[in-house]
């Protein structure tokens, strides 16, 4: 896949670098990785600023964070769906 120079996401660059054919996930890695999650601190306070986003009051600073939680999220997702279909493929082929 080609980009145009300023368009990349680092969400993009992170799917990249999880490629199927390279995942290096073992079945206890692949795991461990599905089992991460945020703290309830930490979704508290995504909430809190998701619903100050939604009011329109963020300060510049409260949208960097916001932000920051956002891309963090994204990556946990990406990583969680390749673990996740590691999980589902290694399962099947150990039957």
């Amino acid at each position: 896949m080609s980009y145009v120079a300023g368009t990349m996401t680092e969400t993009d660059v992170l799917n990249q670098l999880l490629t199927a054919e390279e995942q290096g996930f073992t079945l206890d890695s692949a795991r461990a990785l599905l089992s991460l999650r945020f703290s309830s601190t930490a979704i508290d306070r995504m909430n809190e600023l998701a619903a100050k986003n939604q009011q329109g009051t963020l300060t510049d600073a409260e949208r960097a964070d916001l932000e920051k939680f956002l891309r963090v999220g994204n990556f946990l997702n990406i990583v969680q769906a390749k673990a996740h279909h590691f999980s589902s493929v290694s399962a099947r082929t150990d039957n």
